[in-house]
């Protein structure tokens, strides 16, 4: 196996264990290996505590995602997609701060207390990964020696902060018009289903709205129905009054017309006796 080859193998050995073992486990490592790989494994510098609780995680396979999501970011840069790329932030953050979380809990079973500073560095180097290919295969080769930071490094630094040879950013898959046309169709036919679905919530919404309107105006109907029926019963009894009141005048008339004649007799009598008199 090639002196590079050993190298790398022996480097990721090492940077799984925890720092304090480090030393004298390279140590024990060198003092095994000939004179030419015993030099370069001597030179392995030992991790930060934050580059270490990275390391867990890439020996783990847990960061795979977030590199899959970096590859999503820069599609969606390269397309120029406002909303899948806020929505790929949104994830990356939620992503990146989950991973953050796995690492020091994986520090922590192994017996090594993480600090808040160290955390953020966590945290820093993840995030790094997921938004900078370079960044990403430095923490990918699970040998990385100091915490990163997105925009904080160049290419020198960033082989500076892996032990052994810089494994460099992993090549993008070939991607073929067609690839190409069925992601944009694929991406486009998402978002028809979004817009139909934020269309169709509409549409149940304004239903709604429309419904109660409707059964506002049909219970103002009945309401007036029912009015209508109580005037109507209250017309006709008073029809029917009306009826007897005219019956009733009828004959307080001819009484009052009777007794009238009977006055007028009486009258003209009275006269009568008292011109006898004189």
């Amino acid at each position: 196996m090639p002196h590079t080859d050993a190298l790398d193998e022996i480097a990721a050995e090492l940077y799984a264990l925890p720092p304090e073992q480090f030393t004298a486990a390279r140590n024990a490592r060198a003092a095994a290996s000939d004179r030419e790989l015993a030099a370069a494994v001597k030179a392995l510098r030992k991790p930060t505590v934050s580059a270490w609780a990275v390391n867990l995680l890439s020996a783990g396979g847990q960061l795979a995602d977030a590199v899959e999501l970096s590859a999503a970011l820069r599609e969606a840069q390269d397309d120029l997609d406002a909303a899948e790329l806020s929505r790929l932030s949104r994830q990356r953050r939620a992503l990146v701060s989950a991973l953050a979380k796995d690492a020091v809990s994986l520090a922590e079973v192994a017996g090594v207390t993480v600090s808040a500073a160290a955390r953020d560095d966590v945290e820093k180097t993840i995030n790094a990964a997921v938004v900078d290919p370079g960044a990403a295969a430095a923490v990918l080769s699970g040998r990385l020696v100091r915490p990163l930071e997105a925009g904080a490094f160049d290419d020198d630094s960033l082989r500076d902060a892996v032990g052994g040879s810089f494994p460099g950013a992993a090549p993008a898959p070939a991607t073929t018009r067609d690839d190409l046309a069925e992601r944009r169709a694929r991406k486009a036919a998402e978002k028809a289903v979004r817009e139909a679905d934020r269309s169709a919530s509409e549409a149940a919404r304004e239903l709604a709205r429309v419904a109660a309107r409707r059964d506002k105006a049909r219970e103002r109907l009945d309401h007036v129905r029912e009015r209508i029926a109580e005037v109507a019963r209250d017309l006709e009894k008073l029809t029917s009054d009306a009826e007897s009141a005219e019956d009733e005048l009828a004959t307080r008339e001819d009484e009052h017309a009777a007794a009238s004649k009977t006055a007028r007799a009486a009258q003209d009598e009275a006269e009568a006796a008292r011109s006898a008199l004189r």
